[in-house]
């Protein structure tokens, strides 16, 4: 069975296998209705913003076309990182959106994407769908008037284009770097000094020696950009976002408004597009990647030093906010115990077959 086929079934099996009910009672169980999304992101961004489209479109082939949702980009009918603001105060049904884009609001909602040096994207979900991660982020949302689905994950993503090369602590100091959030934070800690900037603004800004360096996402997002000709060391791995989910949020009371049916539907349209773009971006950023150094960038691993040295800054960053931010601290320490049993068995697992299999790659033996 497909998975549209499956979706259909499982999430209108009320509606589509009731003979039994009178015609009126079907048509109040699947009403048309029309609803829209607005994204943070760009549509050059395809394959983030695609995963609102991926949703949708699941939703529409579901319910045979009665619940209908149109994907706006960011800037349309709402600022992109005012996505999930409009969507608490109603005057939008839903969004597509990093949950983390609002820990300015509160810490808490940095918990629902993803923190410095916290889970892998494979964890990620396993904490969130079985570790009692989407149960105690519900609890969070539902403060904020919202419902929230996990719909997408970018997986580890790089550590960004620098303008010199980064091979001690002390070469970060007084370095200007577009990084937003909690990973701006972490990097002030140890003398960067974080820019907020829109994608668009990035080139520009390195290229006249505004900035110094800047993260992105991956190879594949990071290629449209050109930054390799203005910034060629390309670091990795993105420590302060080793497994990114994307969310879509909905209104809580339009959430209650909808049949059962319905509400089923958009769960699994949204585990569906969560799992489709994880799996894109897998099969994307490795050719983009080639093509990236291929044209001159300089891929670098972290030095050991600079890593060690933050993540010590993280945990000194979480502590401070546990300790003012109950709410926070809750959900983290849950994230933190399954970060803990989760690499204790991919070290046995995961890490071993991989490692070998990387051997061998470079060995030519693939």
């Amino acid at each position: 069975m497909d998975r549209r086929s499956f979706i259909r079934n499982a999430g209108v099996a009320a509606v589509v296998a009731a003979p039994a009910l009178a015609a009126p009672a079907i048509a109040q169980s699947a009403p048309k209705i029309k609803w829209r999304i607005t994204s943070s992101f760009p549509k050059t961004l395809n394959t983030i913003y695609g995963g609102a489209e991926t949703f949708a479109k699941h939703v529409s082939e579901a319910t045979d076309g009665n619940f209908q949702i149109q994907v706006f980009p960011a800037g349309e009918i709402a600022p992109g990182l005012e996505a999930a603001n409009e969507v608490g105060k109603g005057s939008i049904e839903m969004c597509h959106t990093g949950s983390y884009y609002y820990w300015g609001k509160d810490p808490t909602y940095a918990l629902g994407t993803t923190v410095p040096f916290g889970l892998n994207a494979r964890q990620q979900n396993a904490w969130l769908y079985h570790g009692g991660g989407n149960e105690l982020l519900d609890e969070f949302y539902a403060t904020q008037n919202l419902v929230a689905f996990p719909c997408g994950n970018t997986g580890v993503q790089m550590g960004g284009w620098f303008n010199k090369e980064i091979n001690s602590v002390a070469d970060l100091n007084g370095l200007k770097m577009r990084i937003a959030g909690f990973g701006g934070k972490i990097m002030a800690k140890l003398g960067v000094v974080p820019q907020q900037l829109a994608g668009g603004d990035i080139y520009p800004s390195l290229e006249k020696g505004t900035i110094d360096a800047a993260e992105w996402v991956g190879p594949f997002d990071d290629e449209k950009l050109g930054l390799y000709k203005v910034a060629p060391f390309y670091y990795y791995p993105g420590w302060w976002e080793g497994g990114a989910t994307l969310h879509m949020m909905v209104n809580k009371a339009k959430w209650a408004e909808l049949p059962p049916a319905y509400q089923s539907v958009l769960r699994m349209a949204a585990q569906a597009a969560n799992g489709d773009m994880l799996a894109r971006y897998d099969a994307q950023n490795p050719d983009a990647l080639k093509r990236l150094v291929g044209a001159g960038a300089k891929l670098k691993p972290f030095p050991q030093e600079v890593l060690e040295a933050c993540f010590t800054a993280a945990q000194e960053a979480y502590a401070e906010i546990s300790a003012s931010n109950p709410g926070f601290k809750k959900v983290f320490d849950s994230m933190a115990a399954f970060r803990a049993n989760g690499y204790l068995w991919q070290q046995v697992s995961e890490s071993t077959f991989d490692n070998f299999m990387m051997g061998q790659q470079r060995k030519k033996l693939l």
